[in-house]
């Protein structure tokens, strides 16, 4: 029992042994900075066995100001304080270079990828330089026991000055060693020369050399200057101060006119209804020079003074307006019009009558917002003076007009109408009630024109109505026409006054004459016998030898002649070929006849309906009137059988099987087809047959003769009446339908090269514009309907390519002679801006800025260089030229330099003699500096031995 009592014991014993021992406390980890080393280890540890596809998968964060640089972050705790980790990794394996977009750290240190520690605090910098150190110390140990060769940077001094501290383990005896730190003000002069960073970097490991300009050394050199064009605020602000001597000095010599400063766009096609901003901001000009090698001070001197066309490479990089300002909101244009428009059309469906809307006492005048101002008079009277303005030569109303221009039912952009409603875009900010008001005044001033029987300006007078344009200028092309006719009635009228009164005077005279007293019928019978002939049978030669068939009716012939002998053709056209009449042996004769009256959309389709309902319309019936009597007065005696002939072969049926004797002319002796052989149709000779009726009532007169089929005072009227009466969502229809395709005319009369991704973008552009608008021209739309949200998403779609085009027109003036450097630019922009088309303004990633970079060939490089044009008094005056290298009489606005020292480590002072066999030639030193003659930053990289 012993026994087993104490074996139970010793059993005890051995297993809490081992449980004290599988519970064992490593009490070398126990203070707070060891735990977080432990920590910062096993973060790197994991990020080293994930690599960076696998941290991509984990969710990476790309950098925007890089494209191909990724980071991820852990958070570390120690004591009070939290820390953040970051770790910068590539995932391309070719280096960058200097000219790509590097991060901060890479760019001063020439590292690759690297880690930043910092504490998550306002200023994200360590304040404390023991801490600073402390903190840099223990990332280093970690990344030690990891076997890791990242360089670990620590962010130290105030945030402005962008100072950081350094280490990396290069896993040999050396160790790399980082500082970077800024002057923000007052550099010494020494250090804004080059001569002087040059002895600033020698000074680093010539410690025992007091005069650095007296010994050589071999140092590599890489130079890069940034040289900018001046901005759009510098130019005005040296406009406004060139203005303002200007005015000073003709203050004392008047009459000596300023003229007004110049914009970029005042010959561009929209600059007559509004300026546009340079959507360019300026570019940026990087020059950079190939490595040298430079053993003294004397040589960087030298290079101060050498000229930026030396330079190996030529970088040019636009600074464009974020989104082309899109963020502000502010900006005024074709698109932001438009959408004003379409709201005001939203508002027309409110008022039966446009009045309504000028009118306090409307019903609906409470939905009418304060802000829908009515501008003063003065700006009414204007804009009426320019729309109403006699211009000696119409414009080519087809010049520069798009292809599917005219798929739109609009107008030509130069016509009455469509300038009406360009003007409108503008005028009173486009709301409803100064578009009502400036609609009563157009429509006023049109009926002044009407009354007094004067000319519509900018109409065409090709005396033809358009159908393929809107109502509204079809019906103003109708009153331009009845303009033109009360004018030659007028006209007439007033010769006919003066005639009369020339016959009253002279009276005696004329009943003195006798014969001569039916003086103005007598003339005109006696023009007419010498024109057209007497009805005489022609060609009649008094044969004896005639056929039985014309011999029977010879003496109903000779009859009929006789009774006409003194009947004169009037109004005739000539004869119509071999054509006879039917009771006598004459010539058919066409008759001059009046033309078809001219008829808009709207009485085209009166007129189908009439034909649908009663079978004719009373137009069809004038017209038929007028042919006849025309066609009587040609053609004396002839019966509705021959005119048929003429008007309606379809009408008149040829009899084939009954034989056709020649016939004999008594005149000539020639043999003809006389009479014609045939019967009219069943449709013509039937009893009460319409035609027929209209031809026994019809008088014989020539056309010059017969009352106008166009009558224009009652067209005009009816016309005027239209106007007057309109509803407003039927004249706010059209108008939108003619401004957009109006803003795209303007803008398709762009200059702006050979930019095949702007054609495409404009072709697409009217091809959307007629699908949306075809619910307006068809007059489908309704309060309720879905259209105007289409219009407003095409307001959008009509600002992108709008902005677009500006940009395009504005490169293409600036490099003319080398296309490719526009064209280049623009097919960068337009993929970049790209995914933002078809989507809300408001979407738009106003973070993400356009960068590109562009190098320049030999034949380039003097355009560019003409950008840069010599300052004048007044920006000399606010600039300070002290550094070298001036391009033009600029300086660089940013000097990036980076020296290095190639050195054997076994011949580095550093080294011991225990490890000479170490002879890797490696970069030793490294200075980065970059800066202005009023900002200078420096890193520092050094490799020293452990």
């Amino acid at each position: 029992m012993a026994s087993s009592s104490k074996a139970n014991l010793a059993e005890q014993d051995e297993g809490e042994e081992a449980e004290e021992i599988e519970h064992f406390n490593d009490f070398t980890l126990a203070s707070s900075w060891e735990r977080f080393i432990s920590e910062i280890e096993a973060t790197c540890r994991q990020w080293l066995a994930d690599g960076p596809k696998r941290l991509l998968e984990k969710g990476a964060v790309h950098l925007d100001s890089s494209d191909n640089i990724y980071k991820v972050k852990s958070e570390l705790k120690n004591a009070a304080k939290i820390y953040s980790m970051e770790y910068y990794f590539e995932i391309s394996g070719k280096i960058a270079d200097w000219n790509c977009t590097l991060h901060d750290l890479q760019l001063c240190f020439g590292v690759k990828e690297f880690l930043v520690i910092s504490p998550q605090s306002a200023s994200g910098v360590v304040l404390d330089a023991p801490e600073a150190t402390k903190l840099l110390s223990a990332v280093s140990i970690a990344l030690a026991n990891c076997s890791s060769l990242w360089p670990a940077f620590v962010p130290v001094h105030d945030p402005s000055r962008k100072a950081f501290i350094g280490i990396q383990n290069m896993g040999t005896i050396f160790t790399r060693r980082f500082e970077a730190d800024r002057i923000g003000s007052q550099v010494p002069i020494k250090f804004m020369h080059l001569e002087g960073l040059y002895e600033l970097f020698v000074s680093k490991f010539a410690y025992c050399m007091s005069d650095h300009s007296m010994h050589l050394f071999r140092v590599h050199l890489l130079m890069k200057l940034t040289y900018q064009t001046l901005s759009n605020d510098e130019d005005n602000y040296d406009d406004i101060q060139e203005a303002d001597t200007e005015n000073a000095e003709s203050e004392t010599s008047p009459g000596c006119g300023n003229p007004n400063r110049k914009h970029w766009d005042d010959d561009c096609p929209w600059n007559e209804w509004y300026s546009a901003e340079d959507p360019v901001m300026r570019f940026d000009l990087v020059v950079t020079w190939s490595e040298k090698v430079v053993e003294s001070s004397l040589e960087m001197a030298e290079m101060e003074n050498a000229s930026p066309h030396e330079a190996e490479k030529w970088i040019l990089a636009p600074n464009l307006y974020p989104n082309l300002d899109s963020s502000k909101g502010d900006r005024i244009g074709f698109a932001s019009q438009l959408h004003l428009l379409v709201n005001a059309l939203e508002m027309s469906f409110e008022a039966p009558f446009i009045e309504d809307f000028v009118s306090v006492e409307n019903p609906g005048s409470d939905n009418l917002e304060s802000t829908m101002v009515i501008p003063p008079p003065t700006v009414l009277d204007r804009v009426l003076k320019d729309l109403f303005l006699e211009d000696p030569q119409l414009p080519d109303f087809a010049k520069d007009e798009h292809k599917s221009s005219r798929a739109i039912k609009g107008a030509p952009v130069e016509s009455l109408f469509v300038q009406f409603c360009l003007h409108s875009l503008w005028f009173g900010n486009c709301n409803i009630r100064a578009i009502a008001v400036l609609w009563i005044e157009f429509v006023q001033e049109i009926r002044w024109h009407w009354e007094e029987s004067q000319p519509l300006p900018k109409i065409p007078a090709n005396g033809s109505i358009d159908l393929a344009t809107c109502l509204i200028n079809q019906k103003l092309q109708m009153l331009a026409i009845c303009i033109g006719k009360k004018r030659e009635l007028n006209e007439e009228f007033e010769d006919c006054i003066g005639t009369k009164d020339d016959a009253s005077a002279n009276m005696e005279e004329v009943n003195k004459v006798g014969d001569e007293s039916s003086s103005f019928h007598a003339r005109s019978q006696a023009f007419d016998e010498k024109r057209d002939s007497l009805l005489t049978p022609e060609g009649f030669n008094g044969s004896k030898t005639v056929e039985s068939k014309f011999s029977a009716n010879a003496q109903d012939v000779h009859s009929s002649d006789k009774s006409t002998l003194d009947s004169i053709r009037r109004g005739s056209a000539g004869p119509v070929g071999s054509m006879k009449l039917l009771k006598l042996c004459q010539s058919l004769h066409a008759p001059f006849t009046q033309s078809a009256p001219l008829m808009t959309e709207d009485m085209h389709e009166e007129r189908l309906r009439a034909i649908e309902t009663f079978g004719f319309s009373f137009l069809e019936r004038e017209t038929l009137s007028s042919d006849m009597s025309a066609f009587k007065a040609a053609n004396p005696g002839a019966v509705f059988e021959d005119f048929i002939r003429w008007y309606s072969p379809r009408d008149w049926e040829n009899d084939e099987s009954e034989a056709k004797g020649p016939s004999t002319d008594l005149t000539e002796g020639m043999n003809v087809d006389w009479p014609p052989q045939g019967r009219l149709s069943r449709r013509m000779s039937e009893s009460g047959n319409f035609w027929r009726k209209i031809w026994d009532e019809a008088p014989i007169l020539p056309a010059s003769e017969q009352k106008p089929l166009l009558d224009p005072n009652r067209e005009g009227e009816k016309i005027l009446h239209y106007l007057e009466t309109m509803q407003p969502h039927q004249l706010l229809e059209q108008m939108v339908c003619s401004a957009f395709r109006a803003s795209a005319d303007t803008l398709n009369q762009t200059n702006y090269g050979s930019l095949k991704e702007m054609d495409t973008k404009m072709d697409q552009l009217y091809l959307t514009m007629a699908s949306t608008l075809r619910p307006l021209q068809v007059n489908l739309l309704s309060n309720t309907s879905d259209t105007i949200e289409d219009l407003q998403r095409l307001c959008v779609v009509f600002e992108h390519v709008e902005k677009l085009l500006i940009l395009a027109a504005s490169l293409h003036r600036r490099f003319r002679q080398v296309p490719r450097i526009s064209e280049a630019i623009f097919s960068n922009y337009y993929n970049f801006y790209l995914p933002t088309m078809g989507i809300g303004l408001a979407d738009v990633d106003t973070q993400k800025e356009f960068d590109m970079k562009l190098q320049l060939s030999q034949n380039e490089r003097q355009v560019v260089s003409n950008m840069f044009t010599p300052p004048t008094a007044n920006q000399s005056w606010r600039k300070v030229l002290s550094m070298g290298n001036h391009l033009n009489g600029h300086e660089p606005i940013l000097r990036e330099i980076i020296f290095s020292m190639h050195d054997n480590a076994s011949d580095n002072h550093y080294a011991s003699s225990s490890h000479r066999d170490y002879q890797q030639d490696t970069e030793t030193y490294r200075m980065y500096t970059c800066g202005t003659s009023n900002d200078l930053r420096v890193a520092l990289s050094i490799i020293s031995y452990d």
